[in-house]
């Protein structure tokens, strides 16, 4: 079934996000990759203190497992939110930084609250979002990080962009739970599941974006 997802996805890339797969057509006022992009330290900051709102949100409701399958992608490897806590302490300290605190309406808590109600109303959409924002994290997600560190960070990388173990192992193994979930699904969940992606990768990007707070889009 991810096969079929990750087919499904690589339609809504354009050539420049996925040189190898991508599909869709690049927008007119596309920018060169990397130009759009110039991360600040607060920015990144407060892209973190968002980012720890969702992960602790899939972390306790996979835990709390409403639905019984969640509980087959508990203590995958893959959680974030406590690297994160490291990460958020760490540039306080390093920098003299104030810990982030994200507001009720900020996209946090308003991402937050959308995976908690399609963890009982639609299993599949939120599995979709799970899917693509612990995977998104290890692949783009981690350039991102390299480029952050690179430009603001004085080169260095926190635990958030480290996996205890072999992360490659952790992925396999949670594609292959997924998978195992999937195929107990009817089509019609399954396609609940991948007509969501296209909102997976919007409050990516709304917390992607985060980082370059204070600086032009590029726009």
């Amino acid at each position: 079934f991810l096969e079929e997802l990750r087919e499904y996805s690589m339609k809504l890339h354009t050539k420049a996000q996925a040189p190898k797969e991508g599909k869709a057509a690049e927008p007119k006022d596309q920018k060169p990759v990397g130009g759009w992009f110039a991360p600040t330290r607060p920015g990144f900051l407060h892209f973190m203190g968002e980012s720890k709102v969702v992960y602790e949100a899939f972390e306790e409701i996979l835990d709390q497992a409403a639905v019984p399958y969640y509980k087959q992608l508990t203590n995958t490897g893959l959680e974030r939110s406590e690297p994160l806590a490291k990460d958020i302490a760490y540039m306080q300290q390093q920098w003299g930084m104030e810990a982030p605190v994200a507001a009720e309406d900020g996209p946090g808590h308003t991402y937050a609250k959308l995976l908690r109600e399609l963890a009982v109303s639609s299993p599949p959409a939120f599995l979709c979002h799970y899917y693509n924002h612990y995977f998104a994290h290890t692949a783009g997600g981690r350039m991102i990080g390299k480029s952050v560190s690179n430009a603001v960070l004085d080169g260095w990388t926190g635990a958030f962009y480290q996996w205890e173990g072999d992360v490659k192992e952790r992925l396999d193994a949670v594609r292959a739970t997924i998978n195992g979930i999937a195929a107990e699904w009817s089509q019609e969940e399954k396609d609940a599941c991948m007509q969501e992606t296209p909102k997976t990768f919007g409050w990516g990007g709304r917390l992607v974006q985060l980082i370059t707070e204070g600086q032009p889009m590029g726009h």
